[in-house]
């Protein structure tokens, strides 16, 4: 893995490979195919991501090299389909649940994930998120008195700089009614240069906060990750993971479970594990229901259970999260149950 630990991380995210030039070095591509998909979905990948990358088409590959397979078509496909757009009372804030927010702050991330559910944003200059739509943000929060919890999402919430960053935490803060701030950010995974000791300083002036990361593979777990994720964990904000589950990638039951194992060896608990969503560009990375619930299946009773994720679809046309489990009640009359245990062992519950 090259040595990046010497440099400062705004002089690391400059060096990240933006076009296919930054690509032809290392593999042998199509490049006019790269050019075409960036075109309309833009790419970045952190020098440290790229690092992760041993060969062509490896999980690391798939979250961030651009694909043809992007390009094609499917009516069953949205731009946005989560409908986000249709509950955000104002640009870049979605109040879809009675209690809560979701905070646009950034258009910005590390790594451009190949499956992200807000292609149509991330990246795109004409759709970079201004301090004056901020401040509108900040002010529907203030006059919002239902609101208690605000995620701060993206983008990536802390590409921001430590300064920007304080002063909107600092703002959410002092609304009297907003009880809990949570960050969603995959930069610990993708980008773990990021967490140095002034963000974390920080951050621990305005607890309670939660920070929610995003890693898919047992790769991405690195000595470097591990830092990060200790330096926030020491600082009192308490992690969660939520993964994508993504074919090709982690949509096998020994692989979940390692990462779902080191993800808390790092001090990160597994939160969601979600179907990928109806995406347009995206339709290759997704799998049957049945390979999520088989999962869950050779996870639940196998491992800690600290370690087991909720397997969540984000139902389209923004119906919110639906949990999914196993079929673990067989049958119910009357008082008396039949049940299936972890191994497929049926067993009679009285109730």
């Amino acid at each position: 893995m090259i040595n990046l630990s010497k440099s400062s991380w705004e002089n690391l995210l400059s060096k990240s490979i933006t076009s296919s030039d930054g690509l032809k070095n290392k593999f042998k591509l199509n490049l006019n195919e790269v050019k075409k998909v960036i075109k309309k979905y833009p790419m970045c990948i952190s020098p440290y991501y790229f690092s992760l990358i041993e060969k062509k088409d490896d999980p690391i590959w798939k979250q961030c090299i651009p694909s043809k397979k992007e390009l094609k078509n499917s009516k069953i496909m949205w731009e946005d389909p989560l409908c986000e757009e249709r509950d955000s009372p104002i640009p870049g804030l979605t109040h879809r649940y009675p209690d809560r927010v979701l905070f646009l702050v950034s258009n910005s991330c590390a790594v451009f994930c190949r499956f992200c559910t807000r292609k149509r944003k991330v990246g795109v200059p004409i759709k970079n998120i201004s301090k004056k739509q901020i401040e509108k943000g900040i002010s529907y929060i203030k006059e919002h008195r239902e609101i208690r919890d605000v995620i701060l999402s993206g983008g990536d919430p802390l590409l921001l700089s430590t300064k920007y960053l304080e002063w909107i935490i600092k703002e959410i803060r002092s609304i009297s009614h907003v009880e809990i701030i949570r960050i969603g950010t995959r930069i610990p995974c993708t980008f773990p240069q990021r967490i140095d000791k002034q963000l974390c300083n920080m951050l621990k002036k305005y607890h309670p906060i939660y920070i929610n990361t995003h890693f898919n593979h047992p790769r991405e777990i690195t000595k470097e990750s591990k830092k990060a994720c200790e330096m926030l964990a020491n600082v009192g904000i308490p992690l969660g993971n939520q993964t994508v589950l993504l074919k090709g990638v982690n949509d096998n039951p020994e692989i979940m479970k390692e990462l779902l194992q080191k993800l808390l060896s790092i001090r990160v608990r597994p939160y969601y594990m979600y179907q990928a969503d109806l995406t347009a560009g995206t339709e290759h990375f997704r799998t049957k229901i049945n390979k999520g619930l088989e999962i869950i299946q050779n996870i639940r009773g196998f491992t800690s259970g600290i370690a087991v994720p909720h397997y969540i679809i984000d139902a389209p046309g923004g119906g919110g999260k639906i949990p999914l489990l196993p079929k673990y009640l067989i049958s119910k009359k009357g008082k008396k149950l039949r049940l299936k245990n972890y191994i497929g062992k049926e067993y009679e519950y009285i109730e």
